[in-house]
């Protein structure tokens, strides 16, 4: 099953055309790490899958259900306001900046959404909570706020915040971007161990060996354009496009 469908998405900043006919297919359990330079248009194609940013052109399917297709005057139209957020829900979104509510505990930043936007129970989602700071390594700072928490730990309550909706996909962008060099590690294990358990995800990001060693896929964008794809082996060894090649070699 194919948990995400992109068919020729078009995005433009006034009159700056930042994806140029993406088309993108991930397939349910699949990993994909999404690389290229700075600009690229990386983050804008995983805002625009989750609505943060809407599309001009082209059409979105989450799990087979549309959520933007393209009208008769060739614009993308979206489905309505409550089915939009029922898809949206589908999907769990980790960003650069952790973006934790600065006067709520650990524990609070992970049951705010599901208490207000799913309407469970506190006494039902504090266990779950828990759990899922069981799996991050931070159950022992459930009662810390984030300015007492490390860099690599508050992202880490950010995969678990996001989890705590139960997402059937996760997108990362670029989440270990804003971290010292030694925290990157406990973020990306924590990663590596959502890969181990067969979740989708789409990963945008800069660290190449994560990419090598966790994805399925590899998705090279550049200037708008998915310049080259295919398994990491291929594209970190034998990359076929001048671009992909130039990019690699700046990098490794």
């Amino acid at each position: 099953m194919n948990m995400i469908r992109l068919k020729n998405i078009h995005k433009s900043f006034n009159h700056l055309e930042v994806l140029k006919g993406i088309s993108l297919e991930v397939a349910q359990g699949e990993v994909v790490a999404i690389i290229g330079p700075s600009g690229s248009g990386k983050s804008t194609l995983l805002r625009c899958l989750n609505r943060l940013e809407t599309i001009d052109r082209g059409t979105i399917y989450i799990e087979d259900e549309v959520l933007a297709s393209e009208g008769a005057d060739g614009r993308s139209q979206y489905v309505h306001e409550n089915k939009a957020r029922e898809i949206c829900c589908k999907m769990g979104m980790v960003f650069q900046q952790f973006n934790l509510f600065p006067h709520m505990t650990v524990i609070d930043n992970i049951i705010e959404a599901p208490i207000m936007v799913k309407g469970i129970k506190k006494d039902v989602i504090i266990p779950e909570a828990e759990e899922l700071l069981r799996k991050v390594g931070l159950f022992e700072k459930r009662n810390s706020y984030p300015s007492r928490l490390s860099g690599g730990q508050q992202q880490r309550v950010a995969i678990a915040r996001a989890l705590a909706m139960k997402p059937d996909i996760m997108l990362f962008d670029e989440p270990t971007s804003a971290l010292d060099p030694e925290l990157t590690g406990e973020v990306l294990k924590a990663m590596r161990q959502l890969a181990q358990e067969h979740m989708t995800m789409i990963v945008v990001t800069h660290e190449m060996a994560f990419a090598r060693e966790v994805a399925q896929r590899v998705i090279f964008m550049d200037n708008g354009d998915i310049v080259e794809e295919g398994p990491p082996e291929q594209i970190f060894t034998q990359p076929t496009q001048t671009r992909t090649q130039a990019f690699l070699k700046s990098m490794l």
